[in-house]
């Protein structure tokens, strides 16, 4: 079931929901899960050239982090531009508030997040998710598996704590968004 397993992440190139994993093996997720577990196991311990990343729900096969310089230096891949400041601030609103909109990021920021929040969704860091329901209709934002794979977690709920906010920080958000409505 490992190899199987293991042949399913290295063909796709992407992340696999383990539900799709369960279907191809004809088996229940605990199984499959567990035989996740042993693969990645097995490439930490034997200090493999590739790692089982866990996001969420999903599986991929990814180059060990210790070896991404001489991987680009293999494929003379330049190394990615850092995120700026501004990126950085903007990302993190939009992990710990998602969904969120434009509006609520500028409010947070105090100036206007276009060009940054186009450069995240570029990077596929950040994804549209829907319209809040309100005149106007704008658009929502949530962070992506991109976003959990270049940070390195399997999760949103890995996050630190937000300090000086409570756990109800996504209540603070949605109670300024009578601001964000326009006047009558």
């Amino acid at each position: 079931m490992q190899t199987a397993a293991e042949g399913i992440l290295f063909a796709s190139g992407e992340p696999v929901h383990i539900s799709r994993i369960c279907m191809a093996l004809d088996t229940d997720r605990p199984r499959a899960e567990e035989a996740l577990q042993r693969l990645g196991d097995y490439y930490a311990f034997e200090r493999r050239g590739i790692r089982l990343v866990r996001m969420e729900d999903s599986y991929q096969l990814c180059s060990a982090p210790e070896y991404a310089e001489i991987i680009r230096r293999a494929f003379e891949i330049r190394k990615t531009a850092k995120l700026s400041q501004p990126a950085l601030e903007v990302l993190a609103i939009v992990a710990y508030y998602q969904p969120v909109t434009r509006a609520q990021v500028d409010q947070i920021r105090g100036v206007d997040s276009a060009y940054t929040m186009s450069l995240l969704l570029d990077r596929k860091l950040i994804e549209e998710c829907g319209h809040l329901q309100v005149p106007g209709r704008p658009r929502l934002y949530r962070t992506t598996q991109g976003f959990l794979r270049a940070f390195h977690i399997t999760s949103l709920e890995e996050l630190p704590p937000l300090p000086g906010v409570e756990e109800g920080g996504q209540m603070r958000l949605e109670d300024n968004l009578e601001q964000l409505e326009p006047e009558e």
